[in-house]
C-alpha cells in the first residue's frame, strides 16, 4: 500500500487520478482510460464501469469490460473527491473512436483522462511515458540509464497497473469483505477465481466459525456426560 501511495504522489497531476480509481476501486487500466464523467453516481458512491479502451496494433477502440459485463463498484469518498478535483482540475473530453473493433461503427464518449492533445489515452504509451517515470521517482524501479532514449526504462513486468488492483483486491478481504462481493466488484466471473487469486489474502479465514463451534461445543467437553445422558456412549 505505501509503494502505491508514493507512485500516486510521484506522478504527474493530470495522472494521478488513474491511480487513485485503480487502487481505490479497483478498475483494469483500460477501464480507468475508458471513465466518462456520467459514470459516477457520487449520490449513490458508486462506480459504473461500462467501457474500456483497447488497441489492437496501435489502432485504439472503445469495448465492453473484459468478459463484455459492464458491472457497479463501491466507490469510496476518497474517490469521489479527487474525481471531483479531477473534473475540475481537468474538464473531461469528448473522444471519438470505434466500438468493439478497430473498424466497428464510431462512437462520441465524454472521457475522463485524455492525453494532453485531447485524445484517447494508449496503454503501451502511457506505460512508458507516464507510469515508468512515476515509478522511477517513487524509487520502485532504477532511474532510467544516462544516455538512454526517453523510452529505455528497466522492465517491470511485477510493477504494472495490475499491481494496484491487486492491492486493492488484498485491502478488501484483509478487511473482511465478502469474496461474492469483490468478486463482482473486480468483474469477476466466479467468486472462485478471486479466491484463486487471492486466498492467500484471508489469514484468519475460518477462525469465526471456529470460536463459534468452540464456544458451542466447550460446555460439553468440560461437562463429563452421565450414563443416562443421550451425550454419553450407549451400549448396542
Amino acid at each position: 500500500m505505501a509503494t502505491a501511495l508514493r507512485v500516486r504522489d510521484a506522478i504527474n497531476s493530470r495522472n494521478r487520478i488513474a491511480v487513485v480509481v485503480g487502487l481505490g476501486c479497483g478498475l483494469r487500466q483500460g477501464e480507468v482510460f475508458g471513465l466518462s464523467p456520467e459514470d459516477i453516481d457520487y449520490e449513490r458512491g458508486i462506480l459504473h464501469v461500462r467501457r474500456q479502451v483497447q488497441a489492437i496494433h496501435g489502432r485504439l477502440y472503445f469495448a465492453l469490460p473484459k468478459g463484455k459485463k459492464v458491472r457497479a463498484v463501491n466507490m469510496p469518498r476518497a474517490v469521489a473527491e479527487e474525481l471531483r478535483r479531477h473534473i475540475e482540475a481537468c474538464p473531461p473530453v469528448v473522444v471519438e473512436l470505434p466500438w468493439g473493433k478497430p473498424d466497428g461503427e464510431r462512437k462520441k464518449v465524454s472521457l475522463l483522462l485524455t492525453t494532453r492533445f485531447g485524445n484517447a489515452v494508449a496503454v503501451n504509451t502511457w506505460n512508458t511515458y507516464t507510469w515508468k517515470p512515476a515509478l522511477a521517482k517513487a524509487g520502485v524501479i532504477p532511474p532510467r540509464a544516462a544516455g538512454a532514449k526517453s523510452w529505455q526504462w528497466a522492465a517491470a513486468p511485477k510493477d504494472g497497473f495490475h499491481v494496484l488492483r491487486h492491492t486493492y483486491a488484498s485491502i478488501m478481504l484483509e478487511a473482511g469483505e465478502s469474496v461474492v462481493t469483490l468478486a463482482r466488484w473486480l468483474g469477476h466471473s466466479s467468486p472462485a477465481i478471486t479466491l484463486g487469486y487471492y486466498a492467500h489474502f484471508m489469514p484468519e479465514a475460518g477462525s469465526k466459525g471456529r470460536g463459534t463451534l468452540d464456544g458451542l461445543l466447550g460446555e460439553r467437553v468440560d461437562r463429563p456426560a452421565s450414563r443416562d445422558s443421550p451425550d454419553s456412549p450407549q451400549p448396542r
